[in-house]
């Protein structure tokens, strides 16, 4: 089946678009509120590094075999892990551990959407705010059902839109676009920042490591669990881009290229936050309890940025809006690889058109997101906890034990081979089958076995 697949597969045209899209779908609110927030709440500096040495032993290694499934199997994710071996039984698991890795991204979706939608009427607000439509702005910033609707029904356009268009003409178009628009506006906002009082006070808050708190438990789970969402392992995004890699692309470089770009995303979000912070403390704005840990972690984005940017003035209502589109571009990004990966599964199963598939699917989850919207306190938490915390690193566990032990030695070699033959030579072949199949799994345990606990 998957020869007869690859034939007709769209692939990605140039390496510049996989990577860029890649990380893009890696790139989310994960890393530009997650990560900047967990740096603040786990002493700064040193969770910064025990994070960059985790991402390089936990998540580069998974993200090879993740993107790896995908290309071996030129498919989605059910008929990929099926493409792992010859024995029916374990095609039976990999249809399994493929439903439950889809499941990944369409409950991440859902909620996830919500989130982006305060998102999009927040830089709308902004806009308003310039404008002086001071009864819309309210609007905008306030907590209703109305308003969430309205947020998260555009935020699905927008994702549809771009699904709907395919490989090259929607996901790497718009990826090598928004992608380079992130960075520079990151760069306008740190130059502004660091102009402000206390800024770098921050900066060096976010940079420099305190050696004391590097082997704290609290945060080495910390860095792992957020190394690991960082970079979407167990979310199919990687598994169904690395499908529509060409086979003559150098795997693991590939791989590495992507955790780059998706690191110095999160360390430069944490170089303009945490600064942020600082200087939002400095005017007043209260961001750390008596007891040193952080006020309002979740809503950071919503309450304690806006409030810095109310007292700027004019130049904080165009860095509000700055910012928003910022967020909004790394929200979308994330969210059209994750639509993709249902998509992509009806539309080689049943042989149906990208576009009204898209639309359908979308839909569907929208009507999820809508139902969530309206038992907000009972459902948004919950989804997002099962999403996070349960299904994904579960998910995560089983692509690596299937990487590790069901897809043969032999036929691992045969696929990273073919972009990169002098592979079987190197230091990484040498510790990466062994490394998947017994420090990987532990890890990734480890991480579940903290998230129930």
């Amino acid at each position: 089946m998957s020869s007869i697949m690859a034939g007709s597969r769209e692939h990605f045209g140039s390496k510049v678009g996989f990577i860029l899209a890649a990380a893009g779908a890696a790139v989310g609110l994960g890393n530009i509120w997650g990560f900047p927030t967990q740096a603040a709440s786990n002493g700064g500096g040193a969770f910064v590094l025990v994070y960059l040495f985790m991402i390089l032993v936990v998540a580069f290694p998974m993200l090879v075999v993740e993107m790896a499934i995908g290309r071996h199997g030129q498919a989605n994710p059910i008929d990929s892990m099926r493409s792992l071996s010859d024995n029916p039984l374990a095609k039976k698991a990999g249809s399994v551990v493929g439903c439950i890795g889809l499941a990944v991204p369409c409950l991440v979706l859902a909620f996830y959407s919500i989130v982006a939608g305060w998102l999009i009427t927040f830089m709308f607000a902004a806009v308003t705010d310039i404008l002086g439509f001071e009864s819309a702005s309210a609007w905008l910033k306030d907590f209703s059902v109305g308003r969430n609707l309205f947020g998260a029904i555009i935020f699905y356009i927008l994702t549809i839109l771009i699904v709907q268009s395919g490989v090259k003409q929607g996901i790497e178009k718009w990826s090598t676009r928004l992608m380079p628009a992130l960075f520079a506006l990151f760069g306008l906002m740190f130059v502004y920042i660091m102009t402000q009082d206390g800024a770098m006070e921050g900066l060096k808050h976010f940079l420099v490591p305190d050696f004391s708190k590097v082997f704290d438990r609290q945060l080495l789970l910390a860095a792992m669990g957020q190394g690991f969402f960082s970079l979407t392992i167990g979310g199919c995004s990687m598994l169904i881009y690395g499908s529509y890699l060409s086979k003559k692309e150098n795997l693991p470089k590939m791989a590495l290229s992507v955790t780059l770009v998706d690191t110095a995303v999160a360390i430069v979000a944490g170089m303009v936050v945490m600064p942020a912070m600082f200087v939002a403390m400095q005017k007043g704005v209260a961001i750390y309890a008596d007891d040193g840990s952080l006020l309002s972690s979740d809503t950071l984005v919503f309450t304690v940025l806006p409030m810095l940017f109310d007292s700027l003035g004019f130049v904080g209502e165009l860095l509000a809006l700055v910012f928003f589109v910022l967020m909004t571009i790394a929200a979308l990004t994330s969210s059209i690889s994750m639509l993709e990966c249902p998509v992509s599964l009806v539309c080689e199963r049943f042989n149906t058109k990208r576009k009204p598939t898209s639309w359908v699917l979308g839909a569907l989850i929208a009507l999820f997101s809508v139902v969530i919207i309206f038992n907000f306190g009972q459902m948004f938490g919950l989804v997002a906890t099962i999403a996070t915390q349960y299904f994904q690193p579960v998910a995560a566990l089983l692509f690596t034990l299937f990487g590790g032990w069901v897809w043969s030695r032999n036929s691992k070699l045969k696929e990273l081979s073919e972009g990169c033959p002098e592979i079987e030579n190197s230091l990484f072949w040498k510790v990466w089958p062994l490394y998947l199949k017994v420090v990987c799994p532990i890890l990734v345990a480890t991480v579940l076995w903290a998230s129930f606990g």
